[in-house]
């Protein structure tokens, strides 16, 4: 499975930020691993649209896998870790769902 990490111009990437997106993902996805081809994760932060002076960690995730159209969740947070692990808390609830339709 290849975890593609970017991020705009408002957060800066580096190799820990992707080591750490990376085990966020890899651990609340881990039942759906071995069918994950490819994700791509992408980053940023704005100005919350209720609270104007608080800033917003946004990430989208998108989730390739095989035999399947592409999935993608978003999900806002005051934190990093936050956004990913909701965004992954989404994907995760999306794939039982698919999967459990198609009896996979």
């Amino acid at each position: 499975m290849k975890i593609q990490v970017n991020t705009d111009r408002t957060i800066e990437g580096n190799e820990s930020l992707e080591e750490h997106t990376r085990e966020i993902l890899e651990r609340v996805l881990k039942h759906f691993t071995e069918k994950i081809t490819r994700m791509e994760v992408h980053l940023g932060e704005k100005r919350s649209a209720d609270h104007g002076d608080i800033m917003e960690t946004h990430c989208m995730l998108e989730v390739r896998v095989a035999g399947l159209q592409p999935v993608a969740v978003n999900d806002s947070a005051t934190t990093l870790d936050q956004a990913v692990t909701g965004a992954a808390r989404k994907m995760e609830s999306m794939l039982e769902s698919e999967f459990g339709r198609l009896g996979r």
